[in-house]
């Protein structure tokens, strides 16, 4: 029985890890991102993603509201995430400069 119960414990660490990791991608992505790939808002993944890992950690994963965090987290994980990673600066918060940029600042070629 004990070995049941570490096991238990490892998938519900495993399931707080996972779910922990979308909500920070979830939150690094860009928001207008979201509306490009044709998805929900990002505070409305940020929601669901929050709130499944705020129940991953305060009830048992035999429980019935977990599997729904662990199908919210899957859902974003094989649908949205690839969605935004696939657009141009796959969706992240970088602020990058123009091509014509130089080490000192734009060029705008002498004029």
């Amino acid at each position: 029985m004990q070995g049941f119960a570490g096991f238990m414990w490892l998938l519900s660490i495993a399931l707080i890890l996972f779910s922990g990791f979308a909500l920070i991608d979830a939150a690094t992505r860009r928001e207008d991102a979201y509306r490009a790939a044709d998805k929900k808002t990002k505070p409305f993944w940020l929601i669901i993603l929050g709130l499944a890992f705020v129940v991953n950690l305060v009830f048992n994963i035999l429980s019935f509201l977990p599997i729904l965090g662990l199908i919210a987290t899957i859902v974003y994980m094989v649908d949205v995430r690839p969605a935004l990673r696939g657009l141009p600066g796959g969706g992240r918060n970088t602020r990058r400069g123009s091509s014509s940029d130089g080490p000192y600042g734009p060029w705008n070629g002498g004029r």
